[in-house]
């Protein structure tokens, strides 16, 4: 199978596959869980830059309607508006 192309240097890398190999269950839940976080801040980062006229409400209908799609979007706007949130 074809390597992936990487800017890590080959022994980083193979460091890096070390230490995973050696974490355990919830130290590689853990870091999954922060990666996945910080990726989620960086598209909220990046949405608000792009929308800066946008209020909070406005901000996160636009996240979830970029990710998981518009009809939800529509979804969680109606449930909102019905909550008064």
């Amino acid at each position: 199978m074809p390597k992936q192309p990487s800017d890590t240097h080959p022994e980083a890398e193979a460091y890096q596959i070390s230490l995973m190999r050696k974490a355990s269950v919830s130290q590689r839940i853990s870091m999954a869980l922060s990666l996945s976080q910080t990726v989620i801040n960086l598209s909220k980062r990046a949405i608000k830059r792009a929308n800066p006229k946008l209020n909070q409400k406005e901000l996160n209908l636009l996240f979830v309607a970029t990710h998981y799609g518009s009809d939800l979007s529509d979804r969680l706007r109606a449930h909102w508006d019905r909550e008064g949130k």
